[in-house]
């Protein structure tokens, strides 16, 4: 069996709603991100960081995967489909898809502020101050802060390496070290990049560009990768 490697950004989520950092009118354009992402923001104000991220996690549950979301799961009749994400939302695990990599975290989850090895579910969508972990530290959520280490990004290097066709959704390639993950395939092998905006990419061989959004580009990818 043949192994799809997915990569997908925030254009993969935003036609079920979740409003991206880079969108004009998204979640994120109220704020600066030195006052809600980073470590620094957190040690200087941790209420408004949790706010935030309740903010955000509201608008996750609420949220529904898409066809592109969809689409995906269907490549698992015939392919090993391994999705790598820079999303922090569940989609596409609630879509059904069985692999699913978070190199940025996972918005539903939080983590203790102690030891992050210590990682729990959220129920509903508040993270409170004064929520604590066993050994008593405040719970912060589980996501990879501007200015962090991508702990998930050598694990994700090897899974690009044993792909035998890559598909790239809804990002712009442009957020590091993420973007990078595409020169780890294999030069040989088949690569489709699907969102509207995407052009060629330098040095990448074999890549064909699909400019459309993940809702209607994937599916039609689908029915080409299943009809082969």
């Amino acid at each position: 069996m043949k192994t799809i490697v997915v990569l997908t950004g925030a254009g993969m989520s935003a036609e079920s709603g979740i409003r991206t950092f880079r969108d004009h009118n998204g979640l994120w354009h109220n704020y600066r991100v030195e006052d809600v992402a980073t470590p620094e923001a957190w040690e200087r104000n941790p209420e408004l960081v949790l706010d935030f991220y309740n903010e955000r996690r509201k608008q996750v549950v609420e949220a529904n995967p898409n066809a592109g979301h969809k689409a995906l799961v269907q490549l698992e009749k015939r392919y090993r489909v391994k999705i790598i994400t820079q999303n922090v939302d569940d989609l596409h695990e609630r879509a059904g898809s069985s692999q699913v990599y978070h190199l940025h975290g996972e918005i539903r989850k939080s983590r203790s502020t102690k030891d992050p090895g210590l990682i729990f579910p959220i129920e509903g969508w508040e993270l409170k101050w004064g929520d604590r972990c066993p050994l008593g530290s405040q719970l912060r959520p589980h996501i990879v802060w501007f200015g962090e280490a991508v702990p998930a990004f050598e694990g994700a290097t090897q899974i690009v390496k044993e792909a035998d066709v890559l598909i790239i959704i809804g990002t712009s390639l442009s957020v590091y070290p993420a973007a990078s993950l595409l020169y780890y395939a294999d030069a040989s092998i088949p690569k489709y990049y699907i969102d509207p905006q995407a052009t060629p990419v330098n040095d990448v061989r074999n890549l064909k560009v699909i400019q459309k959004k993940a809702g209607e580009g994937v599916p039609l990818l689908m029915e080409e990768l299943l009809g082969e």
